[in-house]
């Protein structure tokens, strides 16, 4: 896929690093799968991966953390 950021990297499977910043509460979320631009690093979340990150963060906002750090244990 050509990235619609820089219109000339083109993006690979990888992991990243995603950082959410709501309410009061950082979720830090790591290995999180994503499609990578070669050249410019931006990346897309498939909508499954994506729905998951919003349970995790809404999982944390309501145990009233100030910052979670935790591994995405995807499927």
């Amino acid at each position: 896929m050509e990235c619609v950021i820089c219109k000339t990297g083109t993006t690979k499977q990888g992991k990243v690093t995603v950082t959410v910043d709501i309410k009061g509460t950082v979720v830090v979320i790591r290995n999180v799968p994503a499609k990578v631009c070669s050249n410019c690093g931006n990346y897309y979340l498939s909508s499954e991966i994506s729905k998951l990150i919003v349970k995790k963060v809404q999982q944390a906002v309501k145990k009233g953390v100030e910052i979670e750090i935790m591994q995405l244990n995807a499927a």
